[in-house]
């Protein structure tokens, strides 16, 4: 674990991604108080309180890579060098509910990272929960279904196997998935059942430039959401009849952008993990950002959020710092 990590480290550091200084469980506050709104350019006199909710066990390879919510609670996260799906629930118990099995190799021919992970997870309305597996292994890489009380998932769509599939997303409404590749620089689809990947858009904005490109992904009010670490922007693909339209910068200078999440019902307003600085950031219409938690609060080189009303769940793989990778908990001040 320690090898895989410092892999890692290095990759990050090439990349221009600074490695962070480690911060001991024990000197991260239960609760710090920032006057800080998402999306603002001055202080609120409400706000943001945080505490470190749960911590993983990195000698595991408890290291959450993505996570989905549940309606009560439950978040669904994929522990990376665990090869693991797991269910942490909002007292902060752990339950492993899948491990894929590791390639041959050990995955070492998995492109850049060198070793197998799970990535992306998504959770659908019935429960069953989907997620991405990258493993350098054309027998295994690909998108999963894990239904509610099986233990066994089933690769339901092949990806390449020189790629590393990272973000997942879901259009209920056409009822399919888009997936980002961090090597390839690409975001596919995939129907809710499986069956043949499309790449549906390649553009230049979503390339690597040194390590990873495309990362995070969302879908909302009619338009791909994705973020490039390596160029640190946050993009708007618009759909238009099922097909991209033309790619707009909706932020940058977000340096080792990860994951992000949107904070209400529209699109004017998200919270997004910046993995390399070890902050957790409000991006406003304007393309604004505000640092909202830090180090201070608990992160550990965070890689994945998600909101439900006011509150913030930042998951830390611990990548770099290699401490404690960990779940904090967030409350955004009220409007």
């Amino acid at each position: 674990m320690r090898k895989r990590m410092m892999t890692l480290a290095v990759a990050l550091a090439a990349a221009g991604i600074g490695v962070v200084t480690a911060v001991p469980p024990n000197a991260a506050p239960a609760a710090t108080v920032r006057p800080l709104t998402v999306g603002s350019d001055r202080p609120s006199d409400s706000p943001v309180t945080s505490r470190i909710a749960v911590h993983f066990d990195l000698t595991k390879g408890q290291l959450p890579e993505n996570v989905a919510m549940g309606p009560d609670g439950t978040a669904y996260v994929t522990f990376a060098a665990a090869r693991q799906v797991a269910a942490v629930t909002p007292s902060g118990g752990t339950r492993i509910l899948a491990t894929l099995p590791a390639p041959a190799d050990g995955g070492v021919h998995t492109p850049v990272l060198s070793f197998a992970l799970t990535t992306g997870i998504v959770r659908t309305a019935d429960g069953t929960l989907f997620f991405l597996y990258a493993s350098g292994d054309a027998a295994s890489t690909g998108l999963y279904r894990l239904r509610p009380g099986q233990v066994v998932p089933r690769r339901i769509a092949a990806l390449p196997a020189d790629g590393l599939p990272n973000g997942l997303a879901f259009d209920a409404t056409a009822k399919r998935f888009y997936l980002t590749d961090s090597v390839r620089g690409t975001i596919s689809t995939v129907a809710l059942d499986g069956g043949p990947v499309e790449v549906w858009s390649s553009a230049p904005e979503l390339a690597a430039t040194g390590f990873l490109g495309a990362n995070g992904i969302k879908v909302r009010a009619g338009a791909v959401w994705a973020t490039n670490l390596d160029q640190g922007t946050l993009l708007r693909i618009p759909v238009r009849h099922g097909r991209p339209g033309p790619v707009r910068v909706a932020a940058t200078g977000l340096v080792g952008i990860d994951d992000f999440a949107f904070v209400g019902a529209g699109d004017r307003q998200v919270v997004a993990a910046l993995n390399g600085p070890n902050t957790v950031v409000g991006i406003d219409v304007a393309g604004r950002s505000r640092t909202l938690l830090t180090a201070a609060d608990g992160l550990q080189n965070p890689t994945s959020v998600a909101v439900r009303g006011r509150t913030v769940a930042v998951l830390s793989a611990a990548y770099t710092t290699g401490v404690d990778p960990n779940l904090v908990l967030a409350t955004l001040p009220a409007r």
